[in-house]
This record gives C-alpha cells, sequence and structure tokens, in this order.
C-alpha cells in the first residue's frame, strides 16, 4: 500500500507560478511510474503529467506541455509538479497517482493508477 500526500496548492493570479508536492510513505514507490491528474468543476478528471521511473521519460498533455514540469526526488518518495504561466483554465483540484503497473511507459489513463492522494485546490484568477 502506498500512501500519497499532496501539498502546495492555493489561489494565485493569472500569469502566476505554483510547485506542488506529493509525498508518498508506505511501501516504496521508487519504481513506480507517477502522475498527475486534474479534475475542475463538472468536468472529469484528466491526465496532467507523468514521469517514468527513475525519471528519464515525462509525458504531458498538449493543454500544459511548455508550461508544466514534472520531476520526482526518489531518495526523498516525493513528486513535484511545476506549473508556470497559469491560466484560469488551470483551476482544478490536483491529484498525484501512482502506477504500480508500469516502469517506463508513462500511462494517461487513469484506470491504470491504483493509489491516489486526496488532492489539493488550484484556484487561478483572471
Amino acid at each position: 500500500q502506498v500512501q500519497l500526500v499532496e501539498s502546495g496548492g492555493g489561489l494565485v493570479q493569472a500569469g502566476d507560478s505554483l510547485r506542488l508536492s506529493c509525498a508518498a510513505s508506505g511501501r516504496t514507490f521508487g519504481n513506480y511510474v507517477m502522475g498527475w491528474f486534474r479534475q475542475a468543476p463538472g468536468k472529469e478528471r484528466e491526465f496532467v503529467a507523468g514521469i517514468s521511473w527513475p525519471g528519464g521519460r515525462t509525458f504531458y498533455a498538449d493543454s500544459v506541455k511548455g508550461r508544466f514540469t514534472i520531476s520526482r526526488d526518489n531518495a526523498k518518495n516525493t513528486v513535484y509538479l511545476q506549473m508556470n504561466s497559469l491560466k484560469p483554465e488551470d483551476t482544478a483540484v490536483y491529484y498525484c497517482a501512482a502506477d504500480p503497473n508500469h516502469t517506463v511507459v508513462v500511462t494517461t489513463a487513469s484506470h491504470e493508477y491504483d493509489y491516489w492522494g486526496q488532492g489539493t485546490q488550484v484556484t487561478v484568477s483572471s
């Protein structure tokens, strides 16, 4: 079992930056693919970014490519999402997730991720 706890969300203005963190505990997530998803009110949960083990491969949704960067510190069991040039449409609850079924291939399907955090709210005002 892996427990994931997100932090770093908040209320910012358009153009600002935020860095989300996801701390893992319990069984090591060292060889898992890690991902970030988000869910806006009235919308389905969508893939944002993913990173392979040990971190050589990353994959991004088109909507965040060039603005968001995912990274991981395996020694600290922590995954990060650096979000720059934030837009109002980035407003959502952001979830960290762990995919124990893959190591190298970053998957975008939420059903591949077995472990989820509780989410952290990101609100971007215009």
